[in-house]
């Protein structure tokens, strides 16, 4: 069964051409239907002309809509198209298991990694367990906990960055949010292995920069990577979160925009119409992606990994 496609507001036009395309073809389908392959075909072309001048344009707010688009992949899908024989690790031996965070270990292609990333959920029940990818303090020392295991068996750790920030509750900050995102930020600058971060949807303040610190830092092509959320940003700034669209023009969140920057290293192509209407492509592309980054420190010492880390972060607006 069809999953129904999910349209953002800036998307009518090709939403309208698709649901003419889809009655088309239904009628088609009838018996002793007139052949319409011509006039289908012609739609189609249409639609897809209409969806790549759409997307060729995006404003940074569209892209944010993109970057949450509900039908988009999240890390469950990365895990699951990219990581074999995937074993979880659940709880930061401390105070409890974090669903926000999920880690463990795996292959990638062949090789050994550990991975961890930030899951959303893709129903109300899932978004509900996983807090909407918002993590709590155990999740970010659950993250620690596992990229320590991964320095200490000379793992590559592998995380995929989706979160509007850490959970802002008042129980977070009882259990020392602000610290547990200090320490696992630490944790991934301190680590002798190569690490790779992708940000594939959101990437969301120090909630995201808590796993996201590594030798290489990707986006998506629509994702977004900024310190607050256009909403807060324009709250703060306007008193006006209607001024959202102008917050993230401002603010550079864009994968453009930060590659331009230096504060990104790659971008992962999408396919036309964002991550949601090709998911296959999207996880290749990011499986190729990860690959390369990873084949670059082959050979290094854990020192040499480090100091390639440092240095990367280090150099960030200096070359402006």
């Amino acid at each position: 069964m069809a999953v129904m496609r999910s349209y953002l507001d800036f998307e009518k036009p090709v939403a309208e051409l698709e649901a003419k395309l889809e009655e088309l073809k239904a009628l088609g389908q009838r018996d002793g239907a007139v052949s319409i392959s011509e006039e289908v075909g012609r739609l189609e072309g249409k639609a897809a002309q209409a969806l790549a001048e759409i997307y060729a344009a995006l404003t940074p707010w569209q892209k944010t809509q993109v970057a949450r688009h509900p039908q988009r992949p999240h890390f469950v899908d990365y895990c699951a198209g990219l990581i074999e024989e995937f074993t979880p690790l659940a709880g930061d031996r401390t105070f409890g298991e974090d669903e926000a965070i999920i880690g463990g270990f795996g292959r990638f292609r062949g090789r050994p990694v550990c991975v961890l990333g930030q899951e959303k959920g893709a129903t109300t029940e899932a978004r509900l367990r996983h807090n909407f990818g918002m993590a709590r303090p155990e999740g970010y020392r659950k993250a620690v906990r596992l990229m320590e295991t991964a320095d200490r068996f000379g793992l590559p750790v592998l995380a995929f960055v989706d979160t509007a920030g850490a959970f802002p509750g008042i129980e977070a900050e009882e259990r020392g949010q602000a610290e547990a995102i200090a320490r696992s930020t630490e944790a991934c600058l301190a680590l002798g292995v190569p690490n790779v971060a992708v940000v594939i949807g959101e990437g969301g303040s120090g909630g995201a920069i808590a796993i996201a610190t590594a030798n290489t830092v990707m986006m998506l092509e629509h994702a977004i990577y900024s310190v607050i959320s256009p909403e807060g940003a324009a709250s703060i700034l306007w008193r006006d979160q209607g001024r959202a669209h102008d917050a993230a023009t401002a603010m550079k969140i864009t994968a453009q925009d930060l590659l331009r920057l230096g504060i990104i290293d790659s971008i992962v192509p999408e396919a036309t119409g964002g991550a949601h209407r090709d998911r296959q492509a999207a996880l290749n592309a990011t499986g190729d992606a990860i690959a390369r980054a990873l084949a670059e420190f082959e050979g290094l010492s854990p020192d040499e990994v480090r100091d390639r880390r440092a240095q990367k972060f280090l150099e960030i607006g200096r070359k402006l």
